[in-house]
């Protein structure tokens, strides 16, 4: 190996070691497993007024907040929760005949042509029938 991609090799090498090994702190944006940004995770009042409309709310709780909302596009649900894990436990219960638009900690449960045209204004994934698995195409 020639001295320029050994310093090269070496420069690349002690970028991701400083990279890896700084400190996260427990405000920090980012997640202790491999540095990645967290998304925001939205509130019900938060995605009501994105897609205009005025929440209804039917479950205030801690863990789990819900709320109905009707657009022109249709009426849907809308979940949010306290942690992922729970968000994730609440989708295994989820009923599979109905698909749902996911994000950081939330969810919308509606007619498909409803999150269709609700996906675009909240960036979320598409879950139709196995909702661990996003339906949403990745670009190529």
């Amino acid at each position: 190996m020639t001295t320029f991609p050994r310093l090269a090799a070496f420069a690349l090498l002690a970028g991701l070691v400083t990279g890896c090994s700084q400190s996260i702190g427990k405000d920090s944006d980012y997640a202790a497993a491999g540095n990645v940004p967290q998304a925001t995770a939205l509130t019900i009042e938060q995605i009501s007024a994105k897609v205009g409309c005025k929440p209804k709310m039917q479950v205030d709780a801690d863990d789990l907040r819900t709320a109905y909302c009707k657009t022109r596009e249709g009426a849907f649900f809308v979940n949010t929760f306290k942690t992922e894990k729970l968000k994730d436990e609440w989708m295994d219960r989820a009923p599979e005949y109905n698909p749902h638009l996911v994000g950081p900690r939330w969810t919308v449960l509606g007619p498909l042509e409803v999150l269709e045209v609700l996906k675009p204004t909240l960036n979320g994934d598409l879950h139709l029938t196995d909702h661990r698995v996003s339906q949403t195409p990745k670009p190529n």
